[in-house]
């Protein structure tokens, strides 16, 4: 028998166990469960980062001291990121009032209801708050003085930034029919005469 018999014989051989395995010994097929509509696993819902720490923001209130006097209250809020930066979310809590558990202590805000945040500009050098032309009615003299601080103490308090009071789009330096004067970036001292 030459080479290329030996060879042949081979590959007969190998066809022929190769068939009896397949015809004889097939490969069993796992079984794979059916899934109904009903049945299909929910979406896992996103999980949150539970080593994450909280943040918070400060918003500034009136409230009473111990004495009975008139004074700036400091509320924390928790921060949420999906709602814009630390300083505009400050700013939308602080137009949105103390809630119904900080009324309940005496805590009010002299910023008049309908107060909207128009826009907040954040430039490497300064910050742009522009409110609609609702933050300057009413409320007398007095009543515009504690608005305006209420505004310059939580966005001081939030930035670190030079901040800038627009009104309805125009740079404020003058507020309200009584004409009050302000001298920006807003500062502990943009109020004094």
């Amino acid at each position: 028998m030459n080479n290329w018999q030996k060879t042949a014989l081979i590959l007969l051989i190998i066809g022929t166990l190769a068939a009896i395995k397949f015809v004889f010994f097939p490969t069993p097929e796992i079984p794979q469960p059916e899934v109904t509509q009903e049945e299909q696993p929910a979406e896992e819902p996103e999980q949150e980062n539970e080593d994450v720490p909280k943040s918070y923001v400060s918003v500034y209130f009136i409230g009473q001291n111990s004495n009975k006097e008139e004074v700036y209250k400091i509320v924390k809020r928790e921060y949420n990121p999906k709602e814009g930066t630390k300083l505009s979310f400050s700013i939308n809590n602080l137009l949105d009032g103390p809630n119904s558990e900080e009324k309940s202590r005496g805590i009010y805000s002299e910023i008049p209801q309908g107060t909207k945040l128009l826009s907040l500009e954040e430039t490497p050098g300064k910050i742009i708050i522009n409110l609609s032309g609702d933050f300057e009615q009413g409320g007398g003299t007095d009543g515009l003085y504690k608005r305006l601080y209420q505004l310059i103490k939580t966005a001081n308090k939030n930035t670190a930034l030079d901040v800038y009071l627009y009104i309805n789009g125009k740079q404020a330096n003058v507020l309200g029919g009584e004409g009050i004067m302000i001298s920006q970036p807003l500062n502990d001292k943009s109020l004094d005469e």
